[in-house]
């Protein structure tokens, strides 16, 4: 982590569910910069590297070609298979499965309720509207070939021995709209911190906060290869999150070990005493083991509070300690 976290605190991250397979994600405080540099590495992994299920040809029967019609079928063979990608399938295994769709002696619409799977296999979207029938003698029988994989396949790259399976191109992305947004927060005095946003939203066959996870798991294996020692380049200018939550649980038992001086009997003008009391210190105890730079950052705590605080404490013979 950036040196910087040391002094405003590990980031936390809150997840806000927006509806079914929606989500905004919010992380912060993070470093001047910080918000853009993660947010545009996880929104390209997320849309490119996500692993999801997609078709990749059907066999139609009595079609040749995607430019064929089908007697009683209101659709062209082609609106067919455009239609047919609209509907979302959820895969356990990453072997390539077939799904048949046959509908005879029924007039109206066909769903994606009516594909049979295999175990393994899951329709997410039952209600989805594939095509019409408007003649009780026609009948309509296609297989639907599957694959899972990631990011997005040409047509032109896959192999096809059977002159009767129409190939398609195949989008297996599960993530459908990833947003993010960088906007200003503040620590205490250091008011040019970022707020990272990012809005998910998936087709539901992966979950879209678990995609988050994905994707940081997915950079995290790369960043990795640059540096396969494990050894900082700089220990002095990192930071990790053991050592600060150590340092903080270090603070917290300190702060209950000692007496507990109220901060008013150092008699303090309003401003100075409402800044410290609003950054969390109430006690002389607290106060002295602040440094100059802890004290900088909070609110409303100018160069005036920070001479008369001095002043106070060197009355009674206590000070800051050193940076």
């Amino acid at each position: 982590m950036h040196i910087i976290q040391s002094e405003i605190g590990i980031p936390q991250v809150q997840i806000d569910k927006l509806g079914d397979n929606h989500v905004l994600i919010t992380i912060d405080p993070l470093p001047p910069g910080y918000g853009m540099t993660l947010g545009n590495a996880l929104r390209r992994v997320l849309l490119s590297s996500v692993p999801g299920a997609a078709m990749t040809g059907v066999k139609i029967d009595g079609a040749k070609h995607e430019y064929s019609a089908i007697p009683g079928v209101k659709d062209s063979v082609l609106d067919l298979i455009l239609n047919l990608k609209g509907v979302v399938f959820k895969m356990a295994s990453k072997e390539p499965i077939t799904c048949d769709l046959k509908v005879s002696n029924h007039v109206g619409d066909v769903t994606a309720a009516q594909i049979t799977c295999p175990t393994g296999v899951e329709v997410l979207n039952p209600d989805y509207v594939i095509t019409s029938i408007d003649k009780k003698k026609a009948s309509f029988d296609c297989r639907i070939f599957l694959q899972k994989g990631v990011g997005y396949e040409a047509v032109e790259h896959a192999q096809n021995t059977d002159p009767d399976l129409i190939l398609t191109d195949a989008i297996y992305s599960p993530v459908r709209k990833v947003r993010f947004d960088v906007q200003s927060t503040r620590v205490g005095q250091m008011t040019n911190l970022d707020k990272l946003e990012l809005e998910i939203v998936s087709n539901g066959s992966f979950d879209a906060a678990e995609a988050l996870k994905f994707a940081a798991d997915i950079l995290s294996s790369y960043f990795g290869y640059f540096n396969t020692t494990g050894t900082p380049a700089d220990a002095e200018f990192m930071s990790t999150a053991h050592d600060i939550m150590a340092k903080q649980q270090v603070e917290e038992e300190k702060a209950t070990r000692t007496e507990y001086t109220p901060i008013e009997i150092l008699n303090l003008s309003p401003r100075t005493l409402n800044a410290l009391i609003n950054g969390g210190i109430g006690s002389i105890e607290q106060l002295t083991q602040c440094t100059d730079s802890k004290l900088g950052n909070l609110r409303g705590f100018g160069k005036k509070a920070m001479d008369e605080v001095r002043d106070a404490l060197a009355k009674r013979d206590l000070a800051l300690i050193e940076d």
